[in-house]
């Protein structure tokens, strides 16, 4: 049951639509993975917007998910709620902060959920679990109703299996949402992050890429820079929205507890440069868009590892947090990792606004797989 912090009992005949248990559900408290917030948690007057929205589209709330603890962790470990099992490998981490989620649609138990995502959090579990996700152009979907972690990088998007129920997810949280369809002389900006992934990674990755795309190599000189800042971002945020949860550390865990405390302490001083950083990788991304309509590179370093010791966990960011500051939509997708029995995973970046033409050219790469 680790999957699920409450299994619903939504009549009808409309999609599963599972949800995070940081975004809120009418008639539900929202725990966000943590004593500290359940505690004092009342059942939630109304529904998030995006859920409001998606109920209103026909989708059946069949539960609220599992998470890591404040959406502060990249693993999907929570050791007071328990952690959803990876049904591709038990040993390994589902992924996070969105773990629950992508279990929930891996295992077939929903046909969407809903994560959120502030450094990764839903293509991080989506590459651990062998779905796919898209994280949404920062400001698309509105975050009434979702626990804040980082809000000026916080963002709402979909997971399910394959390409077609992240389209449909869309669809539910958007109206009328439609792919566009997808141009076959277009090139894929293939983005060279050195000394981050495996090489075994990047191998699997361009190899998937060559069955469908044209791949040009490209380098962006702010990434490393830019995950700084948006760790930068997250630390001063993730205080000043749940510091007054520190005043009791024993609803916290010892992990949690110490990230909070330490985010804020690395972050101080570093707002000014964390937006001169966000406004150089905005311009460099822009650049690059002007010569390929989709960027592309691993989801993850490596694949997905044994629960972590410390804060290991947050180097699954490493790859995902720039478009979280850049606030551009990322399609996170699973590609064959030759010798493993574990996938890897692609990201399919495009300029802000651009999730039509994304869900087109996924599917476009899912279709050269199979």
């Amino acid at each position: 049951m680790a999957t699920w912090m409450m299994r619903l009992d939504d009549v009808g005949d409309g999609p599963r639509l599972a949800v995070k248990d940081a975004i809120d559900v009418k008639g539900t408290p929202t725990s966000a993975g943590s004593p500290a917030v359940a505690d004092r948690a009342e059942p939630a007057a109304a529904d998030a917007a995006v859920v409001a929205t998606a109920r209103s589209q026909g989708a059946r709330i069949v539960g609220k998910t599992n998470l890591t603890e404040l959406c502060l962790g990249a693993d999907g470990v929570n050791p007071w709620f328990g952690t959803p099992v990876n049904p591709l490998d038990p040993s390994r981490v589902p992924g996070g902060s969105s773990s629950g989620s992508a279990v929930a649609v891996a295992t077939g138990e929903a046909d969407v959920a809903l994560g959120t995502d502030t450094a990764g959090s839903v293509r991080i579990p989506a590459a651990c679990c062998g779905i796919a996700s898209l994280k949404t152009t920062y400001g698309r979907v509105p975050l009434d109703g979702v626990h804040p972690l980082a809000p000026s990088v916080d963002v709402v998007g979909p997971m399910a299996r394959d390409v077609a129920g992240v389209t449909l997810g869309m669809g539910l949280i958007e109206p009328g949402f439609t792919p566009a369809p997808y141009d076959p002389g277009m090139t894929v900006g293939r983005l060279r992050i050195p000394g981050v992934a495996e090489p075994a990674i990047d191998a699997a990755v361009d190899a998937a890429l060559r069955r469908a795309f044209r791949i040009v190599d490209e380098t962006c000189a702010h990434f490393v820079d830019a995950v700084l800042a948006n760790g930068a971002f997250v630390g001063e945020e993730a205080y000043r929205h749940n510091g007054h949860l520190l005043a009791d550390s024993s609803r916290l865990s010892e992990r949690i507890y110490r990230r909070v405390n330490g985010l804020k302490a690395d972050a101080k001083g570093k707002r000014g440069w964390a937006e001169a950083t966000q406004r150089a990788i905005r311009a460099e991304l822009d650049t690059l868009f002007k010569r390929h309509p989709v960027l592309a590179l691993p989801v993850l370093p490596t694949v997905a590892p044994p629960p972590p010791a410390g804060d290991d966990d947050l180097l699954l960011c490493v790859l995902t947090a720039p478009f979280n500051l850049a606030g551009l939509p990322v399609f996170a997708l699973p590609v064959p990792l030759p010798g493993s029995h574990l996938p890897t995973a692609v990201q399919l970046v495009g300029p802000a606004g651009s999730e039509e033409m994304l869900c087109g050219v996924a599917a476009a790469l899912a279709a050269a797989l199979s």
